[in-house]
Order: structure tokens, then sequence, then C-alpha cells
């Protein structure tokens, strides 16, 4: 069900592009994309090469920290938004005031085609969409089976409260195709209250289904796929926090 909420937990939604070149880097093009992008995105910054590398295997995913090359960053003034430019990588960020869907897509569509006139990739590598959600209970504790269909299991045996928690999950689809959904607490600030984050993750390793003419399609899978999984881990007595 696509449900509307005044107040949506979104704190972060981002689309992560690697390609696939023929041809070297070319240290031109951050220079050349800032040209395209720098009326909406006019603050320009540069941030050392430091990722997450997520690598498909047999028993899963498998992720690590590993050095990259430094990103250019360019933001929007009010820094609610940005794009990271580095070798065969393009990430589109909205930090705060996510602006819905029908907006965002575009955003994502149009720096894609700004890149692949710039950069002339051959072939897109791996393309993760992501939804960061921080859903905060102005409580000093919450039975988080009240609020979420996914929870830690603890046994009776064991005492039942937790003071911190981390839930991943993998989720196949299709071909090639992973959801990694994540629950856990976060460290409260300004005495906010119990904080829980739910960050859902839908990424593409198919070489051969995904593409640039077939981008915006796989877009509007991934994100119903994620839509769904949110309103799946959720329950009533959470929802009504975001109305």
């Amino acid at each position: 069900m696509n449900r509307k909420y005044k107040n949506p937990p979104i704190v972060e939604a981002l689309c992560e592009i690697q390609f696939i070149s023929e041809k070297p880097w070319d240290l031109t093009i951050p220079g050349l994309f800032y040209e395209k992008v720098k009326e909406l995105f006019p603050i320009r910054e540069q941030q050392l090469g430091i990722g997450v590398l997520f690598k498909p295997t047999q028993t899963g995913i498998e992720h690590k920290i590993e050095q990259a090359p430094p990103r250019m960053q360019f933001f929007k003034t009010d820094r609610s938004a940005l794009i990271q430019v580095a070798p065969d990588l393009l990430v589109i960020n909205q930090l705060t005031h996510y602006p819905t869907w029908s907006k965002f897509k575009p955003t994502i569509i149009e720096n894609l085609d700004i890149y692949n006139k710039i950069a002339s990739p051959k072939s897109v590598k791996r393309i993760g969409l992501r939804y960061i959600n921080k859903i905060i209970f102005a409580k000093e504790s919450i039975e988080l089976s009240e609020y979420f269909e996914l929870f830690p299991n603890v046994p009776r045996e064991l005492p039942q409260s937790q003071t911190d928690f981390t839930i991943r999950l993998e989720i196949p689809y299709l071909e090639n195709d992973r959801m990694l959904i994540t629950l856990g607490k976060s460290y409260p600030k300004n005495n906010e209250g119990v904080s829980i984050i739910l960050d859902l993750y839908y990424i593409s390793f198919n070489q051969e289904s995904i593409n640039i003419e077939n981008f915006s399609n796989w877009l509007e899978h991934a994100h119903g796929s994620i839509e769904t999984a949110f309103e799946a881990c959720l329950k009533d007595k959470t929802r009504i926090s975001f109305n």
C-alpha cells in the first residue's frame, strides 16, 4: 500500500551508480560535471576517498571498508542535497526535506544523463537505491514488538531489555538483486527518547539487465520494493507518529 505521511521519518535518501569504463578516468570530468549543475548545486567540496565495497558471493553480499579515490561533492546552498562524482561513480543524496519520489527520481535521472554525456561509461556495474529512516519515540523505553514487525527475538531466559541492538537481513529479489534491511538503535541526541534506525538498501549487480536505457524502470521497481519493505516492518502504532 502506498501510504502518504505528513511527517515521514526519512533522514537520507540516495542513489549510487557504479560504472564500467573502457578508458582511464579523465580528471576533467568532475569540473565539466560541475559546470552543468552549479546553478542548483553551487557549493563545491572534496571528500577523502573512503567507501564501502559491496560484493555478491554465493553466501550473500560481502561488504568492507576500503580506501577509494577522492570524491568531488556539489551541495545545494542550504546543504539539503548533494551530488558526488568520483572515478566511475555517481551518487545523488537527499539529506533533508525529502521532496517525494516524484521529484527525487527526476533529479537522479537528470544527473545520470549529465554524467553519461560527459564520461561516456561503457555500462553500469552496480546500482543501489537507499532510504535511511530515523524513527523517534518520546519515551525512555519501548516494547519493540508493539511498534515493529521486525525486532530481535530474545530467549525468555535472558533479560528482555536491550541497551543496543542491530538486525540485518539480506533478501533476494530479481536475479542478482538484493534488499539489505537493517534495524537498530541509534544514539539519542538532546534527550530525544528512543531512536530507531530503519535502513532499506536495494542493490542490483545484474550487469545484463541494468543499463542506462532501462534505468527508469529499475528505479521504479527498486523504490516500490523499498516502500513495501518499509510498510512490512512497521505496525500501526508506529505509523500514527508519522501522521
